[in-house]
């Protein structure tokens, strides 16, 4: 990976850049967190978040910024408290040894590569839906449809990071135009929908429970972990020892965008529909997206509802691969092999390539249980990790003594006791 950092563009050899203005690469980072974390996780965040009730909704509510903020700020500053060009699994094994670095290389792999095969199986089924029930056409053999689909992406992946990250931030636009047509073509037929449970205030231990059990459901929706690592490396190369602030600044504002596009869609569903109403999409299976186009029986919507969900799931695959790639290049390099920086993106993306259509072409249903499996590793390396480094790394020493550590640490152990007791009931 070092090898890599290295066989950086001559614009990143040059002085590092001031904060003295808002660069437009800076914009492009912005948007391109927005994307991964606002993917196919935001379809069926109204139902998830809403089945809980009003007050519990409005909690989450209250804390979605400084859950997504404070957490992902976290895992950029262990990432920039490492060596020049270092990623994270570099970062790991410097500051907690070879073997602890090899350990979380793993598992920040077996993390990220579920989710992506679960984009892969979703982006088959959503191009495939579309064609046959919207276009009015024959979708081709499942696995012609999905390697057609996953070469598309890998030939952006094939670009480069940045444009990867380009290409995201340009999905971007059509995908927040699309969030709020929705949102306000909603406004007309708000009828109250959950404000219908605001009257009765829960106990505070039933409400405790389902904030306990809600709060995996609203940090999932807003993460984009994957690709911090990504954004800290190339922060550090541009700004340099401005590289935390800069950071910090772009973070801020993505996740201030992220936070009010969603709740926005959010609270336009649920004001729509009832907590029955809800209950029944879930029951089916369904993102708010198809509950919505059969629940008003409008054409429109049919046919919108499946290009926001590919744009949604298209950006979440790209900035997903950015982390899953970086975790197996990190498996082999530790594994003792040290392949030249183009024999190792080449067998990278064939590995991503054949399992992901293999995956996509089988459709199996347990993707679903990889992906809660998956949550507990993602809470700890987003949440605890980073501030476990800032009680024992000395180039992290800086950051102790703040509110926000104790903050992040709780909802991370509640993040993860959450997500085991619901697989175990």
């Amino acid at each position: 990976m070092n090898d890599q950092a290295n066989s950086v563009d001559e614009r990143y050899a040059t002085t590092p850049a001031t904060l003295t203005s808002w660069s437009r690469q800076d914009t492009t980072w912005m948007l391109g967190l927005f994307g991964t974390a606002i993917g196919a996780g935001t379809l069926f965040l109204p139902i998830n978040a809403g089945l809980g009730g009003f007050w519990p909704l409005v909690i989450l509510a209250l804390l979605a910024f400084p859950m997504t903020f404070f957490a992902h700020r976290g895992l950029t500053r262990f990432v920039l408290s490492g060596r020049e060009g270092s990623d994270i699994t570099d970062v790991v094994e410097e500051h907690f040894g070879l073997k602890a670095g090899a350990a979380i290389t793993l598992l920040y792999f077996f993390a990220i590569f579920p989710i992506l095969l679960i984009y892969s199986v979703a982006l088959t089924n959503t191009v495939g839906s579309f064609m046959e029930h919207q276009l009015h056409i024959a979708p081709p053999p499942r696995a012609i449809l999905s390697l057609v689909l996953i070469l598309g992406l890998l030939a952006v992946v094939r670009c480069g990071e940045q444009v990867i990250v380009k290409a995201m931030s340009l999905m971007v636009y059509p995908f927040i135009v699309a969030l709020l047509f929705l949102a306000v073509y909603l406004v007309p037929h708000w009828n109250g929908g959950i404000l219908s449970t605001a009257s009765t205030v829960p106990a505070p231990s039933a409400l405790l429970h389902t904030l306990w059990l809600a709060i995996p459901v609203m940090v999932f929706s807003f993460n984009h972990s994957p690709i911090i690592s990504a954004f800290a490396v190339d922060q550090k190369r541009q700004y340099g020892e401005h590289a935390e602030e800069r950071s910090s600044q772009i973070l801020s504002r993505a996740h201030i965008l992220m936070v009010v596009m969603v709740l926005f869609f959010v609270f336009s569903c649920v004001l729509t529909l009832s907590p029955a109403q809800l209950a029944e999409a879930k029951a089916q299976n369904l993102s708010i997206l198809s509950y919505l186009a059969n629940h008003f029986s409008n054409p429109t919507i049919a046919f919108a509802a499946p290009l926001i969900a590919f744009v949604a799931i298209a950006k979440s695959f790209l900035g997903h691969y950015i982390g899953a790639s970086e975790g197996l290049k990190g498996l082999v390099l530790k594994s003792g092999r040290r392949p030249a920086a183009k024999t190792l993106d080449r067998m990278t993306a064939a590995f991503m390539l054949v399992v992901c259509w293999i995956v996509a072409t089988l459709n199996p249903s347990i993707l679903g249980m990889i992906e809660t499996l998956g949550g507990p590793i993602i809470a700890s390396i987003l949440f605890l990790m980073p501030m476990y480094a800032i009680r024992k790394v000395p180039a992290m020493a800086k950051y102790r003594g703040q509110a926000s550590n104790v903050f992040v640490t709780a909802v991370g152990l509640v993040a993860i006791t959450a997500l085991i007791y619901s697989l175990m009931s």
